[in-house]
C-alpha cells in the first residue's frame, strides 16, 4: 500500500476519533492533544516506506519528533491533557454561537479542517519520499534552521512559562500582578515569537521537500500556506480576547511587532514600571 494511502486512512481514523471525543465529553480541544504526535506518525509512514534507508527522509522524521516531543511537553505542562484542558478560545467561541452552528463549526473545522491541514504540513515528506537523492549542503543548512527555530520557540514558551507561574504566584500572595501580559524576553521583540518559530519550523520542512525535487514548485506548498492562514486568524482571536481582558494591550500592539521578531516602537509606557518588567526578565 502507498505510504500516502496509509496516512490518509490514518487522518480518517483520528477525525472519527477526535469528532467521537468531542461529542462525548463536550470539550474540542481534542485536536489540539493530538496535535504534536499525529504529525509524527505521517512523517515516519513516509520514512518506513523508504525502508529508513533514505537521509533526508529520516533527517525530517527526527526533526519533526524533536518538534513533537518538545510540543508535547510544554502542553502537557500546561495541563491541556488534563481534564477540563481546554482551549480558552473554543470556549470564547462556543458561548458566542449558537450551539448547532458551534458543531457544524466543530465538525468542519477544528476536526476535519486542522487535521487535514495535520496531514499536508507532513506532505514534504511524500515528496521527498517520490524523489530519493543524496542530502546536499543545502539540507544541513535547512536543518541548522529547523533546530534554530525549535530553540526559539523553546525560549519563548519557556519565558511565558515562568510569566505565568509569577503571575499564579501574585495572585496566591493576594497581589494582584501589576504586569498583566509578557512583554520582556523575546516578547519585546514580538507579540507572538513562539507562533513565528511554529510556522518557520513548518515552512524549512517544505523546503527539504523541495531539494528533494530539485524545484520550488511544489504543490505541498499548501500545507505550510494554510497553516499560516491559521495562525493569522488564531493571532486576531487571541489578541481580540487579549483587548477585552487587558485595555492596555492597544498600546502593546502599537509598540511591537505581531509576529516577526523585530526592535520596538517607542510609543508610550509598556504597561507597567521598569521595575515591574524587570522582575520578569
Amino acid at each position: 500500500m502507498s505510504p500516502l494511502l496509509v496516512n490518509i486512512w490514518i487522518l480518517v481514523g483520528v477525525c472519527a476519533l477526535t469528532w467521537a471525543l468531542s461529542l462525548v465529553t463536550r470539550e474540542h480541544s481534542w485536536v489540539d492533544r493530538i496535535w504534536s504526535i499525529v504529525p509524527l506518525a505521517y512523517v515516519w509512514v513516509f520514512a518506513a516506506a523508504a525502508g529508513l534507508s533514505d537521509a533526508r527522509l529520516v533527517l525530517m522524521a527526527v526533526l519533526v519528533t524533536l518538534w513533537g516531543i518538545r510540543l508535547t511537553f510544554n502542553f502537557a505542562r500546561k495541563g491541556g491533557y488534563a481534564r477540563g484542558g481546554e482551549d480558552y478560545r473554543w470556549a470564547y467561541l462556543r458561548a458566542r454561537m449558537p450551539r448547532p452552528l458551534f458543531e457544524v463549526f466543530n465538525l468542519l473545522f477544528i476536526v476535519c479542517y486542522q487535521n487535514v491541514l495535520l496531514l499536508l504540513i507532513s506532505l514534504p515528506a511524500y515528496t521527498a519520499w517520490r524523489h530519493p537523492r543524496p542530502l546536499t549542503a543545502i539540507d544541513a543548512v535547512l536543518a541548522a534552521a529547523f533546530l534554530a527555530a525549535l530553540v526559539g520557540e523553546t525560549v519563548a514558551d519557556q519565558q511565558q512559562w515562568r510569566f505565568q507561574q509569577w503571575k499564579k504566584g501574585e495572585r496566591a500572595a493576594g497581589r494582584e500582578p501589576r504586569v498583566r501580559f509578557l512583554q520582556t524576553g523575546l516578547f519585546r521583540l514580538s507579540r507572538h515569537p513562539n507562533f513565528f518559530f511554529e510556522q518557520a519550523q513548518w515552512w524549512l520542512l517544505f523546503f527539504f521537500g523541495c531539494v528533494a525535487a530539485g524545484s520550488l514548485w511544489q504543490w505541498t506548498v499548501i500545507g505550510p500556506a494554510l497553516l499560516t492562514v491559521l495562525f493569522i486568524g488564531s493571532t486576531r482571536m487571541t489578541e481580540q480576547i487579549s483587548r477585552e481582558r487587558y485595555p492596555e494591550y492597544a498600546d502593546y500592539q502599537a509598540r511591537v511587532s505581531a509576529l516577526v521578531p523585530w526592535f520596538p516602537r517607542r510609543r508610550g509606557g509598556p504597561g507597567g514600571s521598569r521595575e515591574d518588567l524587570a522582575q520578569l526578565r
